[in-house]
């Protein structure tokens, strides 16, 4: 990973990108642009599309954040050109909440998520009143809350979706404790939890293997693919268009991908 191309944020809400903003001023320049992206091993596949863009005269720098709500802030306030983290359920309730006039223009990866455990071996073994963290933010928590029906431990109310919450839970037979976490740190709970919704890109900087959930979803519904997302007037920026595509049809990019996933993601735009 080059110093050059990444800036880390360790910082979150308003403050931060005013401070990003003083630091990385005209850093971009006229032939170039700014990407947000989370602190995960798709940085790997993001430098490499960078290091193309930069030979064929595009200069790109990747912004890395740690958290998930500041990459929006930073968008919204112009530090950065589009960021690249939030799948589209994400990004609808972030512009309900934070009121950002935001547009995906292309997908990226899709992840599967799984259930997780370090103490136990299948659903059965999980005991009655046993510990369950899921994500803290509404529409990954409700992700999580269909795997533990799919699993079987829990009832929710019919016809939800991904919106479901904690207190849409209508059957609830072992009486799990739901704890609720920031998603980046769900990977890091499984020592103190019976049991954990964990992210690919998470279990794997947690030093764990992905590979080993007890249940997946599934690569199908897209609507959980990674999107490039910009501000309304960005819609057609040539630049940001063209850093995409080159992302989307590097080969070195999918071996990369490939490399560090396999087949725990698939490339949304195909």
């Amino acid at each position: 990973m080059q110093s050059s191309t990444i800036k880390s944020s360790r910082w979150g809400g308003v403050l931060a990108t005013l401070l990003l903003a003083v630091s990385t001023l005209a850093v971009a320049g006229p032939n170039g642009i700014k990407v947000g992206v989370s602190s995960t091993p798709q940085i790997e596949s993001l430098q490499i599309a960078v290091k193309e863009a930069k030979a064929q005269g595009l200069n790109v720098e990747l912004v890395e954040f740690s958290d998930w709500n500041t990459p929006n802030a930073a968008l919204a306030n112009g530090d950065i050109d589009v960021n690249y983290f939030q799948h589209i359920p994400f990004l609808e309730n972030a512009k309900k909440q934070g009121g950002y006039d935001f547009v995906p223009i292309a997908p990226g990866t899709i992840m599967k998520i799984g259930l997780y455990s370090h103490k136990w071996k299948s659903f059965a073994q999980i005991p009655v009143g046993g510990k369950v963290a899921i994500a803290g933010d509404p529409v990954n928590g409700g992700r999580g809350l269909l795997l533990l029906e799919k699993a079987g431990l829990i009832k929710l109310k019919p016809g939800l979706g991904y919106k479901a919450t904690i207190q849409d839970i209508v059957a609830n037979p072992r009486k799990l404790q739901i704890v609720q976490l920031e998603a980046s740190q769900l990977a890091r709970s499984l020592d103190d939890v019976d049991l954990a919704q964990g992210y690919p890109s998470f279990l794997k900087l947690a030093g764990d293997n992905p590979d080993n959930a007890l249940l997946f979803d599934g690569l199908e519904n897209k609507i959980y693919a990674l999107q490039w997302v910009v501000r309304k007037q960005d819609v057609n920026n040539a630049q940001i268009r063209r850093f995409i595509a080159i992302y989307q049809q590097s080969k070195q990019v999918r071996a990369s991908l490939d490399k560090v996933f396999g087949k725990l993601y698939a490339p949304a735009w195909l």
